[in-house]
């Protein structure tokens, strides 16, 4: 039987690798939106849900939707578990 202790740092440990695979999916996608005058930010994640501001050209662009759709595969595909995607909007954040 697992200790309490154990059982938290499983969790955490598991919760640390999720967000960081998340994170190198979007990683892997931004030179492309950069490449065209936009832009993806990792808002938050929690559970499968997973929100993320496109941000510069991104934002009016008609192609908005499939980008978020192969954000999503290539995070599904990276985790192995289905998560959805959730568009925010809003201002990006100043990043110093």
């Amino acid at each position: 039987m697992l200790d309490e202790s154990k059982l938290v740092e499983n969790t955490v440990d598991v919760e640390s690798r999720r967000a960081a695979l998340i994170r190198a999916a979007i990683e892997e996608i931004r030179p492309n939106l950069k490449r065209d005058g936009g832009d993806c930010e990792l808002i938050e994640i929690d559970g499968n849900k997973v929100m993320v501001r496109l941000t510069g050209a991104c934002v009016f662009c008609k192609l908005a939707s499939a980008t978020l759709e192969g954000i999503q595969a290539r995070i599904v595909e990276r985790l192995g578990e289905l998560v959805r995607l959730i568009p925010v909007a809003g201002p990006a954040k100043a990043r110093h």
